[in-house]
């Protein structure tokens, strides 16, 4: 069957045909480990996950490495402002090494949580210093950059066009705020490759041009490179990074051997909250762990998701978390009917069903139609005959979805002080109240005397912490 991705490169939806049908290749840009990862980040890294079980559930292989960038993003985007390793660092009053490692923990812990698989390969900016240097020298001998008293720049002009992915004309741009960032620019639109570190900055290595460190894009496209070659598969990230970090890497290529590193560039929608953006000064940057902490768990924000296409901007709510922890519920209640089931079913039955998985394997091919998808898992899971294998069926849909479908909810069993039953009565009745605050305030008092608060839709779920 045919498999055809959204292609940011051509601008429309392009059917895939792999370099190497024994193994797919594919470059997806990771965190930059300087702070949590917020539940829009993890949109991102949920439709990478679901790309990766399409692939497979098409049959092919998996060659997918990820970076975590540790070291050479500056705060803008336009090559200005501190790094924000060192910048995170001052912050926390801890050492850059200490912030990477503790917000990379907290990623990963992430990925686990929303049961979205590890690429093949992670690989660290810091610990492939040599690789971009080398790169950085090979774009220099090529003539696509310059020395200035503060950096080494990408030299734009000496492209046959610049920017490829977003379609800008930088010619009416140039009047902007990036203009007078460094005059001795060549062009206005030239970025970072290598940067001249102050005496007193925390993370930099030797190089031709003296103590230094790496810009944001350089990292990319020297460890893309180096594990996955000069053209692999498939790019993806989020669209935030077309108009700067994904051009950049494209022009790196470019200059470095003539070619755009990758045939099919994926790239995931913003993620709204309550119909607006998400930001520190609304109160509204929430991670998984805010998730876990109402109750809820972290895959029902993977069902979610899939309510609408990656492509398209995404509204998230706490009624929309509380409606879609309930369809949750009765998606594992329907697979464990079905799987304690005792109809037979006959030659017409499994005609259905394979008609169904067609569909099913139709719309996940047509560029992760998730919504089209889950119709045909809803329909199976409503399916009149109660038969283990229509439980099959679903299992094999969940190598796609990744929702633990066959995960049964566990109630410990442990004794209450009245104290804390106290507590928890006050609680439910601030949730019934949409008084969030006030919940979380008696939540984290309940934790205080030992116990673990969780919700699902029959009510409170008590553990013994």
């Amino acid at each position: 069957m045919d498999l055809f991705f959204y292609n940011t490169l051509t601008r429309q939806k392009d059917k895939f045909i792999p370099i190497d049908e024994n193994e797919i290749r594919i470059y997806s840009c990771g965190p930059t480990v300087y702070k949590d990862a917020t539940i829009g980040n993890m949109r991102t890294n949920i439709f990478q996950d679901v790309l990766r079980r399409v692939l497979r559930y098409n049959g092919y292989k998996i060659k997918h490495a990820m970076n975590i960038t540790d070291v050479g993003h500056l705060v803008s985007d336009g090559d200005e402002g501190e790094d924000k390793m060192i910048k995170s660092a001052k912050e926390e009053h801890k050492t850059p090494l200490e912030i990477a490692e503790h917000y990379t923990k907290l990623f990963f812990q992430d990925l686990k949580d929303l049961n979205i698989e590890t690429p093949e390969i992670i690989c660290k900016a810091t610990d492939h210093i040599p690789e971009m240097l080398e790169y950085v020298k090979k774009l220099v001998e090529n003539g696509y950059a310059y020395e200035t008293s503060t950096a080494i720049y990408f030299d734009i002009s000496k492209l046959d066009k610049y920017p490829i992915l977003s379609n800008l004309d930088i010619e009416e741009q140039k009047a902007g705020a990036r203009v007078d960032v460094d005059p001795e620019k060549r062009n206005p639109y030239d970025f970072a490759l290598w940067i001249k570190a102050p005496e007193n900055h925390l993370m930099k290595w030797d190089s031709p041009w003296g103590p230094s460190y790496p810009g944001w894009h350089i990292e990319c496209s020297a460890m893309g490179q180096k594990y996955l070659g000069e053209q692999f598969d498939i790019h993806t990230g989020g669209i935030d990074l077309i108009p700067t970090h994904h051009e950049n890497e494209i022009a790196q290529s470019k200059g470095a051997c003539g070619k755009i590193p990758a045939n099919y560039w994926i790239h995931g929608e913003y993620l709204l909250i309550d119909g607006g953006k998400m930001s520190k000064s609304l109160g509204n940057v929430y991670l998984i762990k805010d998730i876990k902490d109402r109750g809820y768990d972290p895959i029902v924000y993977k069902l979610l998701c899939y309510s609408c296409s990656y492509r398209i901007k995404l509204n998230f709510t706490w009624e929309g978390m509380e409606a879609t922890s309930k369809s949750l519920e009765r998606l594992r209640n329907g697979y464990k009917i079905h799987k304690e089931g005792k109809e037979k079913l006959d030659e017409e039955d499994r005609k259905k069903l394979e008609e169904i998985e067609h569909n099913f394997h139709e719309a996940i091919n047509d560029d992760m139609n998730m919504p089209l998808a889950m119709s045909y898992v809803w329909e199976a899971v409503r399916y009149s005959k109660k038969s283990p294998e229509v439980a099959d069926l679903l299992l094999k849909f969940d190598t796609v979805l990744g929702l633990k479908i066959d995960k049964a909810p566990e109630q410990e069993n442990v004794e209450i002080s009245q104290d804390v039953l106290d507590l928890i009565e006050q609680r439910k009745q601030a949730r019934q109240e949409k008084n969030w605050a006030e919940s979380d305030r008696l939540r984290d008092l309940i934790k205080e005397k030992g116990y673990e608060v969780k919700d699902t839709k029959d009510g409170m779920n008590i553990s013994k912490i």
